[in-house]
């Protein structure tokens, strides 16, 4: 007859807090450990693309990890991509080429 083994924590349903496997220790007794849930990879809040040289980890583990696994060295390094940044610069960038000409359209309509 196989061995009954119970979960060691108080909470006694199947989720997905609760995953356990099936271990068996040097003393021949069948054990229960549980397992972590899989981290997801963070993602740009712009289009929702994995972030590239920012690791995948749980929320709290984060506080243990240096800063340098956290972002990348570029503005805003560990919530854009590459590309969100690039759009962003040129954006910005054509805005104020666009308020230059209407500034200079208007100067030259004062002086007529």
């Amino acid at each position: 007859m196989a061995q009954r083994i119970t979960y060691r924590r108080r909470l006694s349903y199947n989720t997905r807090s609760n995953r356990t496997r099936v271990v068996k220790t040097p003393g021949g007794k069948l054990n229960l450990q549980y397992e972590k849930k899989p981290a997801s990879a963070p993602r740009c809040g712009d289009c929702g693309e994995k972030l590239a040289g920012v690791i995948s980890l749980r929320p709290r583990e984060y506080a243990q990890v240096s800063k340098t696994k956290k972002s990348v060295s570029r503005a805003y390094g560990g919530s854009r991509c590459a590309h969100c940044v690039r759009n962003r610069v040129v954006r910005a960038f054509l805005i104020e080429e666009q308020k230059i000409v209407k500034k200079v359209l208007k100067s030259q309509t004062e002086k007529k």
